[in-house]
């Protein structure tokens, strides 16, 4: 096949992998989608295999979740592997960026923090690390024989982070792979891919909260656009997840919320799932106020970002 989606989800993020599949379809995506299950309810896998394919992790991989981004690819590869987050909306077609990787390359978007570690290329016996962008891994696209080499290459080597040591564990400030899969990726990408293989888009092309300058262009359609009138690929959600803490209901949960409930999705779920404060009807909009208010105050007077 020439494409396919690759994401992970457990039970906690099952809307989140409901909106993504949604807002793929949405934006013309007819690619297969492969959901590693780790750790969905019966009745949200049958849901999700609705549209797309739910694969089993092996059992004798003990890894953290996040570790896990490479088994589908592999197991069902394409010409072109999209591997992208569940905390993230498509907001337009990720057709180019397809047709590109499947010509043999790597395309991720800049971190919003830079960050290089020189020490990664010998700590993962990858030869010298030269300095470049440092990329999120939450969207990767990596086609040909090159995106190949970068799964494989992932998957071996991402099994010698420590991920105690991690953000997963005490966070140790100056470990090397604080941040396992994007730091395991990132060295990759610094060692292994040459240059004119690999494409490092700006972060504002798949930006993070809070979205600044990013305006609702179009809520049925799903799309959303700067002054300029460039538009993101995606909008990702990487730190406090909407449906699962109460947020601010601005342009991503807007969004999150029309791909879940809206009349013409792939898959549909019942709105008793779906927080109240992102439903329509009186109660849902006393219940985004409360939260609205509590959370503005939060992130303007205590100073906390979400």
């Amino acid at each position: 096949m020439s494409g396919a989606f690759y994401c992970v989800a457990d039970e906690r993020y099952f809307l989140g992998a409901v909106a993504l599949v949604n807002s793929l379809r949405l934006h013309g995506h007819v690619e297969p989608v492969y959901i590693l299950d780790c750790g969905l309810a019966p009745n949200q896998r049958e849901l999700l295999a609705t549209d797309a394919q739910l694969i089993d992790p092996p059992a004798s991989e003990e890894l953290h979740p996040w570790l896990l981004k490479t088994v589908a690819p592999l197991a069902h590869p394409a010409q072109a592997a999209v591997l992208i987050d569940t905390d993230m909306i498509a907001t337009r077609s990720l057709a180019p960026l397809i047709e590109r990787a499947a010509q043999g390359a790597v395309i991720a978007f800049e971190n919003d923090t830079p960050r290089f570690v020189a020490a990664w290329g010998e700590l993962l016996e990858l030869g010298e690390a030269r300095p470049g962008p440092y990329v999120s891994s939450g969207l990767v696209v990596a086609g040909g024989e090159v995106g190949a080499s970068l799964l494989a290459l992932m998957d071996e080597r991402q099994r010698r982070v420590e991920i105690e040591r991690s953000i997963f564990g005490t966070d140790e400030e100056g470990y090397a792979f604080r941040f396992p899969e994007q730091d395991v990726l990132n060295a990759i990408l610094r060692t292994r891919i040459p240059p004119e293989r690999q494409d490092a888009l700006p972060n504002r092309l798949a930006p993070n909260p809070p979205f600044a300058g990013v305006r609702l262009a179009d809520e049925v359609a799903v799309r959303c656009e700067y002054a300029d009138g460039e538009a993101p690929y995606v909008l990702h959600h990487f730190h406090r997840k909407p449906w699962l803490e109460p947020v601010y209901h601005g342009l991503w949960s807007r969004l999150f919320a029309r791909l879940l409930l809206g009349p013409d999705l792939a898959v549909r779920v019942d709105p008793e799932q779906v927080p109240l404060r992102m439903r329509s009807g009186p109660r849902a909009r006393l219940a985004r106020a409360r939260v609205d208010v509590t959370d503005v105050f939060r992130r303007r007077v205590l100073g906390r970002s979400g």
